[in-house]
């Protein structure tokens, strides 16, 4: 029989017939309140639904009594109560949860940033990536409850379709993994957050290598760009970045105390990946000469901060900060030299374990892992730095060009009257090239 529909009270139930199977009779007053009936009883009942941010997310239904046990009224009154639970996210036989309040983003990603990525050492270049996707590309979801995204994956989905739009593929795929990396972090102590990612629900932007390197023919027109440049700090910073294959980031960050000249090496003790990477960059000569040039003319340009950084700066933390430079002035910067020294490494025969060991990346294989890198930081690999290097400052011997070969091949700092032996005592390291 029909599910029925009328005004429920104790004369219109008690006048009601069982049927050949169940039916419903339901309330037209109370949606959800209904009677149940039976061939030999008639029970009433509540039946409601959750709903959270327009998703349904379950129904339950509720016994509350037998007619004759309890009036209509009696009946009506629980199933208020019922159905108000159930609005609320009670489900019916379940003891109420007590919930602080839900997590959101903005708490999910400063308990990520603190309790994740301090802890385990993140780089601040790491870190900054991370808040400027979180703060900038998702600012408007920070105040929203983190399980709202769970249970509506299709608002991550158009985010990452309008960020690809308007910012770019690479960024898109980008701002996504943090996401991801936030809200998997939250739900180790969030149980009650949906457990699917949203973000598995995008599809991913190809992504392409970027080939921006320059080959051993490109590198004498890069040097006659940087040798133009006003900044002789930043000139040399540009020039170390090439001659060392090394990410900008570590770069910038190296004080005097991490040179060894006397032993020929820089030590970078908190590159990407923490300080569990810490590693030792071998010097060629004429990485050695770039290095002296780079203190000199840091100490006349900026005496101050130069007391403590290889590449000082008058900036807030007193190093330099910001690498980049107008492809109009410098057609490669960055990244750009770091995929250049890879392709002059290749060019200048240096083998693949060599380079591996030298730009500080994972090592292939598990009979690399058996590898002692010091034992060939002294001896074999810097020979191998110094072919890199010569390969480089090679191009320029071929183009003969006097100040290029003056700049490149000396220590000296010209149209100064910087004393060598000054700089020498302030820095308390030997300067022998």
């Amino acid at each position: 029989m029909a599910d029925q529909r009328q005004v429920l009270n104790d004369k219109t139930i008690a006048l009601l017939c069982a049927g050949e199977t169940q039916y419903k009779v339901r309330d037209s007053e109370l949606p959800g309140f209904f009677v149940l009936i039976g061939k030999r009883r008639k029970t009433f009942m509540a039946q409601g639904e959750f709903w959270r941010d327009g998703v349904r997310e379950f129904t339950a239904q509720v016994k509350l009594g037998e007619f004759g046990d309890m009036t209509t009224r009696q009946a009506r009154g629980k199933a208020k109560e019922a159905l108000g639970s159930i609005a609320k996210g009670e489900r019916p036989g379940e003891a109420p949860k007590i919930k602080p309040g839900s997590i959101t983003l903005r708490q999910a990603w400063e308990r990520y940033r603190d309790a994740h990525m301090k802890r385990k050492g993140r780089s601040s270049g790491t870190i900054e990536n991370y808040r400027d996707h979180m703060e900038r590309l998702f600012k408007d979801w920070l105040d929203n409850p983190l399980a709202r995204l769970g249970r509506q994956p299709h608002l991550v989905v158009d985010r990452h379709d309008k960020i690809t739009k308007e910012n770019g593929s690479y960024i898109a795929n980008g701002s996504m993994r943090s996401l991801r990396a936030v809200y998997n972090h939250a739900r180790k102590s969030n149980t009650d957050l949906p457990a699917v990612n949203p973000v598995s629900a995008i599809d991913w932007n190809k992504e392409h290598r970027r080939n921006t390197g320059m080959g051993s023919k490109d590198i004498s027109g890069w040097l006659k760009e940087l040798y133009a440049m006003d900044n002789p700090v930043r000139r040399e910073f540009h020039l170390l970045t090439l001659l060392s294959g090394s990410r900008p980031t570590a770069l910038k960050k190296i004080r005097l105390e991490h040179i060894d000249l006397r032993q020929r090496m820089i030590r970078i003790p908190k590159p990407k990946g923490g300080k569990e990477k810490a590693f030792d960059i071998p010097l060629s000569r004429p990485m050695i000469r770039c290095i002296i040039r780079a203190i000199r003319w840091g100490r006349i340009m900026y005496s101050e901060q130069a007391k403590s950084w290889l590449f000082p700066a008058d900036s807030k933390e007193g190093h330099l900060v910001e690498h980049k430079e107008e492809r109009n002035v410098l057609s490669k910067w960055g990244n750009d030299l770091r995929q250049s020294y890879r392709t002059l490494a290749q060019a200048a025969g240096v083998s693949e374990l060599d380079i591996h060991l030298l730009m500080n990346h994972s090592l292939p294989g598990v009979n690399a892992g058996y590898i002692t890198r010091d034992r060939l930081l002294r001896d074999h690999l810097r020979s191998q730095q110094q072919r890199i290097s010569e390969l480089a400052a090679h191009s320029v011997a071929v183009e003969r060009d006097p100040s290029l070969v003056r700049w490149i091949e000396s220590a000296k700092v010209e149209e100064t009257t910087c004393s060598a032996h000054a700089v020498d005592q302030s820095t308390g390291m030997s300067m022998a090239a």
